[in-house]
């Protein structure tokens, strides 16, 4: 990780900070150390950071923001997506949405448990992928077809 002794002093350009920010990808061993459930708590934040910035623009009301995002990170809509991205996933994330399939405890009443594991299952392989290979989970989040008709 980059250390700066005086911030003022500092020359980085946003590419720099991202890359300090973003970029702390886990060896192999240390995520497979990874709980499935950890995984998935990771996810759900990375995704709704995407799908939050998806949204930003054109510039809106932030009570509309919020309507689109809440749409678009319940359950059933990730269930969704991750039907979406089936096509496109390796059978290491095949693989890896099993774990996260599997790693689920408990869900919410308003939910049905397949729609529940496959979300969770989504949030697992967004969350692996983010400490692995943010490249990867860029390509795939590009397959997603989010729906830009929510007001």
């Amino acid at each position: 990780m980059m250390q700066v002794s005086d911030p003022s002093k500092a020359n980085l350009d946003t590419e720099a900070i991202a890359q300090a920010l973003f970029s702390q990808t886990l060896s192999s061993a240390q995520l497979q150390q990874m709980s499935p459930g950890a995984l998935a708590y990771l996810g759900d934040a990375v995704y709704e950071l995407y799908i939050r910035r998806y949204y930003l623009t054109p510039p809106k009301r932030i009570q509309a923001y919020h309507h689109q995002v809440v749409s678009q990170v319940r359950a059933e809509t990730q269930a969704h997506h991750l039907n979406q991205l089936l096509p496109f996933l390796t059978s290491t994330e095949l693989d890896l949405l099993k774990r996260g399939r599997n790693a689920v405890a408990s869900r919410p009443k308003r939910i049905d448990p397949d729609t529940y594991q496959r979300a969770t299952s989504l949030e697992t392989l967004i969350g692996y992928l983010y400490l692995s290979d943010l490249h990867r989970l860029m390509e795939l989040l590009a397959h997603l077809q989010i729906d830009t008709d929510i007001c």
